[in-house]
């Protein structure tokens, strides 16, 4: 299975606008994606049209201006969408997306078409984590664009095809977290789930007032190790500004994982993880501000890591403590 920098594994898109217009897609094959990874674009602030051996097109998506996305590194990236369109037919057979990073080296990656086969995704999935190697979050920042361009449904093929049912993954009463999980101690500093030692303070946050406060540690909860099913949500604070050149976002992500039922709060009350839909805002701690803040879900998976413990921490006080900077409730 593909190493990935991210603690992530991708839900990615397979999109349906297609289905909503007057044009008909048809399958990107693979020849055409190899293709495709060789188009360029001279000028992408001018260049909106573009042929290719009176065979394919680049269309400017929508004729939306570029997206600029500053990360939490400061530095700031500009993604460019193109449709790929095939002449005979004036099919579209995918979504072309250029990424300049701050140096101005350009990456490229080829969207297919929702009804291409799935070798082709394979290929489109192998290729964005290869990029993802080389420019940290990249794959965050083309899904937080993907999301917010075309309408799109959950893809499996990034955990090698396999569904939970093949992964064999344990549903039950645990409700806990991996033991990887970092915590927000009162110290200031942060722990590893399992490190956490009775006696220790941890940081609680009021779900009414979003004030945090100190509250000592009784113990961990550690369940037998066994192969859990977990919930992976992908939380975002992304702050927009509509400029000439194009739309500037700040990007904060935070990424929590959990049994699916582990209870959390949302914006639109307490909800289990594995209940917990796309869209929605949960409270989060924004380091840079040192405030807490609503963050939206932007992708939500179910998978499993293999046989490991669980564990969940027992204090004395609050409702609340913070995982991975996320506020979630205590159980």
């Amino acid at each position: 299975m593909r190493n990935t920098t991210l603690t992530f594994l991708l839900a990615s898109t397979l999109y349906i606008a297609q289905a909503q217009t007057k044009v008909t897609p048809r399958p990107l094959t693979l020849d055409e994606y190899d293709k495709a990874k060789t188009f360029a674009v001279a000028d992408l602030d001018k260049d909106t049209y573009v042929k290719f051996d009176n065979t394919y097109v680049l269309d400017r998506y929508e004729s939306r201006k570029p997206y600029f996305i500053t990360g939490d590194d400061g530095l700031k990236k500009r993604i460019d969408l193109y449709k790929l369109i095939a002449k005979d037919g004036m099919q579209e057979i995918g979504t072309m997306v250029f990424y300049t990073n701050e140096k101005g080296e350009v990456f490229k990656a080829i969207v297919p078409d929702f009804t291409a086969d799935g070798k082709v995704w394979e290929k489109y999935f192998q290729d964005i984590d290869d990029i993802n190697k080389k420019e940290k979050n990249y794959i965050l920042k083309l899904s937080y664009v993907l999301s917010k361009e075309l309408s799109f449904q959950q893809y499996k093929l990034l955990n090698g095809g396999k569904d939970m049912k093949e992964e064999g993954a344990t549903y039950g009463n645990d409700i806990c977290f991996p033991g990887d999980e970092v915590i927000s101690m009162a110290s200031g500093g942060t722990k590893m789930l399992k490190d956490v030692k009775s006696g220790e303070e941890i940081i609680t946050v009021d779900p009414a007032t979003n004030k945090s406060a100190a509250v000592k540690v009784k113990g961990l909860t550690v369940h037998e190790a066994k192969n859990y099913a977990l919930t992976r949500l992908v939380l975002v604070s992304a702050k927009t500004n509509n400029t000439k050149n194009g739309l500037e976002v700040f990007l904060t992500n935070k990424i929590l994982q959990a049994t699916p039922n582990h209870p959390m709060m949302t914006k639109d009350g307490n909800r289990k993880m594995g209940e917990v839909l796309q869209g929605q805002e949960v409270i989060c701690l924004n380091e840079k501000t040192g405030k807490y803040e609503a963050f939206t879900v932007l992708q939500k998976t179910e998978h499993s890591e293999g046989v490991q413990k669980v564990y969940n921490i027992v204090a004395d006080g609050g409702s609340t403590l913070l995982v991975n900077g996320v506020m979630v409730m205590q159980k």
